[in-house]
């Protein structure tokens, strides 16, 4: 199916859905902000950076220019890490950010605000249909074409569906959505428990660990998220537990991996530059303790998370705190 598509952000999730798209058919350009890499994008048609291993089609377009960018787009896609969204959609001219679809693809909650993705579309754009894509997907699997299933979430039917035939492939399955809160937040908070799940690797504990913090990870997600008006059969789906489990396990994980040399000793700032991207679960974290707090939400592991990051907490003692707490019932 083919649509002119317009990708904010060449980061590697950036660049796996751009030839996944024009691979399908679709007239795709990336805006980025970095003229030299859009020179080497452009030119060698690798992104070196973020995706080495995948070659990009010579048909997208790479440019600075925001607005040239979006002039002609029916969708917008935004893969900005989620504490840049309002700012860069701030820069488009409100005539080419009215009227369209919006599709995110990134997942977070703005600091300060404690706003969704799909409220700060919302305050920033006028008249488009927004729509979440999220699910287990590492951009590295999805540009070699490996198997890949997500949801997107739209409360406009038949734009899902639109979106649906839009990404399918023969290794990149959609199912579609109404749920839009479930969805964003499944997709944002599992960050958080992936961090822990690679400082509990890190320190050296078992699978049992991993598992229990997991499976305890989701109960207080979906938590949060009926709080905020989400379905709690999402958590269940694609973009809650399937999501939670790719990123507490992989490999590919930048938030596990960041947890991970936390869990080793070094500090937040000294793993985030060592992992060399965006880390999405911390700002979360922040995010999400907030929330809790706001609503008063019982959500330990993410206050033990929260003690970590923002008190410089020791890890072993904080794991210590959270096995020793009173005794309870096992129930959402």
């Amino acid at each position: 199916m083919e649509a002119q598509i317009t990708i904010l952000g060449a980061g590697s999730w950036g660049t796996a859905l751009a030839k996944l798209l024009s691979d399908n058919g679709s007239n795709v350009t990336v805006w980025l902000r970095d003229e030299n890499q859009i020179k080497e994008l452009s030119t060698t048609r690798i992104n070196k950076k973020y995706l080495p291993n995948v070659k990009i089609p010579s048909n997208i377009i790479f440019t600075s220019d925001i607005n040239k960018a979006v002039q002609e787009a029916e969708i917008i896609l935004i893969v900005t890490p989620t504490q840049q969204i309002r700012n860069v959609l701030k820069q488009i001219n409100e005539k080419y950010k009215t009227n369209k679809i919006i599709i995110n693809a990134s997942k977070g909650i703005e600091m300060g605000t404690l706003d969704r993705v799909s409220e700060i579309v919302k305050e920033e754009t006028l008249n488009c249909i927004y729509a979440v894509l999220s699910g287990p997907s590492h951009a590295e699997e999805v540009g070699l074409g490996l198997p890949t299933a997500l949801t997107v979430a739209c409360e406009n039917k038949d734009t899902a569906e639109k979106i649906q035939d839009l990404f399918m492939s023969s290794y990149f399955r959609v199912y579609t959505n109404e749920d839009v809160i479930g969805v964003e937040l499944g997709g944002a908070l599992k960050n958080i428990i992936a961090l822990g799940a690679g400082i509990s690797d890190g320190i050296g504990y078992g699978d049992n660990a991993k598992a229990a913090l997991m499976n305890r990870g989701i109960v207080e997600i979906a938590r949060l998220g009926i709080a905020l008006g989400a379905d709690v059969h999402t958590f269940y789906g694609l973009s809650g537990i399937g999501d939670l489990i790719v990123t507490c396990t992989s490999v590919h994980s930048r938030n596990r991996s960041a947890g991970f040399l936390i869990g080793q000793g070094l500090t937040k700032d000294e793993a985030i530059q060592k992992v060399g991207m965006v880390v999405e679960g911390i700002t979360t974290t922040y995010a999400a303790y907030e929330l809790s707090k706001k609503l008063n939400i019982n959500m330990p592991i993410v206050d033990a998370m929260y003690d970590v990051l923002h008190n410089n907490a020791d890890v072993k003692e904080t794991v210590n705190k959270l096995m020793l707490r009173d005794k309870k019932e096992e129930k959402l």
